[in-house]
């Protein structure tokens, strides 16, 4: 299966990173591990979730107030956002 990221996803992974950083450094490296994580597990098994909203699907991080929505389209795995769990639920669904 081929993988996307919208830009705005990518845009919130780096500013999250760039948050942990400013405060630890080594919780950044741990956020990115578990975001690394997280997308090696969804290429794994994209099915595996629950369809969550809007026909999407959320890969929770273990240590991490965030979650890595994303959907299933044909051959293509679609990253939409990397959502902190204080944001507005849906926030992101302009981008489908």
């Amino acid at each position: 299966m081929k993988l996307e990221f919208h830009p705005e996803a990518i845009l919130e992974a780096r500013e999250a990173r760039q948050w942990y950083a400013e405060r630890n450094p080594a919780a950044a490296e741990a956020f990115m591990n578990e975001l690394d994580l997280g997308i090696e597990r969804i290429v794994d098994r994209p099915e595996l979730r629950a369809i969550h909203m809007l026909g999407t699907r959320r890969y929770l991080f273990q240590y991490f107030p965030f979650a890595i929505v994303y959907r299933v389209k044909d051959d293509v795995i679609q990253v939409v956002a990397i959502a902190h769990g204080r944001r507005k639920p849906g926030y992101w669904k302009e981008r489908l």
